[in-house]
């Protein structure tokens, strides 16, 4: 029998509930074969990068075959391998460096364990999207490090940019630890280590820990940063809070990036009516997964004790009024211009509800040009003064 084309019409098909879920896991099975198969390809090619790096460390091949011996063993790999890329000297000499500055930190194992609990990767898991690296591993010493299975989850060029930038093993394995949970691209770790995240995350001052129930206080402070980076910004020089929140809702994007992963945005301007009056709260934001709301006060002036009395009564607020029973606690971010640590420690002793203070920096000033109007419009200006004019002439006429 002939292979015919046969066209489906709609009536041939009956696309019910149970169809559609059926296509919809179909297409899930796709997506996880995918990222599996992609997640093997990485990880064999790592794999290889390491035990290459590892070669050269070990041997100490410039010792035993001289200064060049990378250089030469890059055009042999490259005669032997032509149409495969990754075999310059530049990047044989980044294998060297990935697994030197690894392997000299006797922390680095305890760190990688912790990475993959933190990460909930399991080495049933890593196994097998990699099933060929335990037997691999056997040709190691057990006195070398072995390469960290949670490693294949990112890309080659971003162990590169981690080593060139990282001065401690702690600091590359937490980018490595984000970059695997937000699927960072190259750019987006390249942008968070700019505004050094590591140093920023989890450092502002706050009493999360004391005021909330384990493990949300402690997570909350993990999320908070000490500063914002609000380089996104073009504001004018001598802009007020009204512009600032104006500014960050349309860029709330953005802002929600830098707040961090797992935030979503409720709404501006949030009226709460407490005693018959009406309140504004500058910003209201809820983390899906941890299941609270984060009220956020933007001050573009240097803290002062006063405002976490603001701050406290709005935390309040949300917890009586907008709060179910299935929300934890609310807590409150303040994000000020600038702050002085000691004062700030002192206006949090008493406060029972959660609040934390952080900062803001490197808005963009608008150029003095930009603020002023242009030619166009001031001819608008003038043609319509003109017209506002002639008419103000004819009704005196016909008073007249």
């Amino acid at each position: 029998m002939e292979n015919k084309p046969f066209v489906v019409r709609s009536h041939d098909v009956c696309k019910d509930a149970s169809y559609r879920e059926w296509v919809l896991e179909i297409k899930k099975r796709y997506k996880s074969a995918q990222i599996k198969a992609a997640v093997k390809v990485n990880s064999e090619q790592l794999l290889f990068n390491w035990q290459l790096g590892r070669d050269l460390v070990l041997r100490r091949a410039e010792e035993k075959w001289g200064r060049g011996v990378v250089e030469q063993l890059s055009l042999d790999l490259q005669d032997a391998f032509p149409d495969v890329k990754g075999f310059s000297a530049r990047n044989l000499w980044f294998m060297k460096q990935w697994y030197s500055f690894y392997s000299a930190n006797p922390e680095t194992a305890e760190l990688v364990r912790r990475l993959n609990e933190t990460i909930y990767i399991s080495e049933k898991k890593l196994n097998q999207d990699g099933s060929e690296f335990k037997t691999q591993k056997l040709n190691q010493n057990d006195s070398e490090l072995s390469f960290p299975l949670a490693f294949g989850y990112v890309p080659w060029k971003h162990h590169i940019l981690i080593v060139q930038r990282c001065e401690t093993v702690s600091e590359a394995i937490f980018y490595i630890q984000k970059t695997i949970e937000n699927s960072w691209s190259r750019r987006a770790l390249d942008d968070n280590m700019r505004s050094d995240l590591y140093h920023v995350v989890g450092a502002a001052i706050t009493n999360y820990v004391d005021r909330l129930p384990l493990p949300q206080g402690k997570l909350a402070q993990e999320l908070t940063k000490s500063n914002y980076d609000l380089g996104f910004l073009t504001l004018p020089e001598d802009y007020d809070e009204e512009e600032l929140e104006t500014a960050l809702e349309h860029h709330m994007t953005r802002f929600l990036l830098e707040l961090g992963k797992g935030w979503a945005f409720v709404g501006r301007q949030k009226e709460i009516i407490v005693s018959g009056k009406t309140r504004k709260i500058d910003l209201l934001f809820y983390h899906i997964h941890l299941r609270f709301y984060m009220v956020v006060e933007l001050k573009v002036r240097p803290f002062e004790p006063e405002f976490a009395g603001k701050l406290n009564f709005y935390v309040n607020a949300v917890n009586e009024i907008i709060c179910t029973e299935n929300d934890n606690p609310t807590v409150g971010l303040l994000i000020c211009r600038d702050m002085e640590n000691t004062e700030v420690k002192w206006a949090l002793q008493g406060i029972t509800t959660p609040i934390g203070v952080a900062t803001y920096s490197n808005i963009k000033i608008e150029e003095v040009q930009a603020q002023l109007p242009t030619t166009e419009q001031i001819k608008a200006c003038i043609e319509q003064a003109e017209e506002e004019y002639l008419q103000m002439k004819k009704e005196s006429e016909s008073i007249e």
